[in-house]
C-alpha cells in the first residue's frame, strides 16, 4: 500500500507540460510486443532469453522493446554475471496492466465459455 503522501490526489487538473509527459508514458503502452514483454513480467524478473520464449519475439527485438521499456522506466533490470534480469519497475505498472485489460472486456466482453451438456440434457 502506498504511503498517503506519495501521490496527488487523481482528480487535480492536468497542466500541459504533465499531460504531455503522461502522453508520453502511455505511448510506451502503444505496442503488442512490448505489452506481450510487460505480461510476461507480471510473474516475476526474467531474462532475455526467457522473456523471447515467452513472448515468441526474436532475441534482437525482445532487447529493443526492453531498451524502449526502461527508458520510459516501467522496468528496471539487475544484472548478474553474464545475465540481465528484467521486471516491472513497480507495482504501478501491474496495477495499468489490470486495467487496460479490464477496460478492453468491459468494452469489448470476452465470448461466453461454452458449458459441455451433460447426455441427459443432450436428450431433453
Amino acid at each position: 500500500m502506498p504511503h498517503p503522501s506519495e501521490h496527488h490526489p487523481p482528480g487535480r487538473p492536468l497542466s500541459v507540460d504533465e499531460a504531455e509527459a503522461l502522453a508520453d508514458a502511455m505511448r510506451a503502452f502503444g505496442a503488442g510486443s512490448r505489452l506481450r514483454l510487460l505480461w510476461a513480467m507480471l510473474e516475476g524478473e526474467r531474462t532475455v532469453e526467457q522473456l523471447s520464449a515467452a513472448t515468441g519475439l526474436e532475441h534482437s527485438a525482445t532487447s529493443h522493446q526492453l531498451r524502449l521499456l526502461r527508458h520510459a522506466r516501467l522496468v528496471t533490470v539487475r544484472r548478474s554475471g553474464r545475465h540481465a534480469y528484467y521486471r516491472l519497475h513497480n507495482h504501478h505498472v501491474a496495477d495499468l496492466l489490470a486495467a487496460i485489460r479490464h477496460h478492453h472486456e468491459h468494452v469489448y466482453p470476452p465470448d461466453p465459455v461454452p458449458v459441455p451438456q451433460t447426455s441427459t440434457e443432450a436428450m431433453s
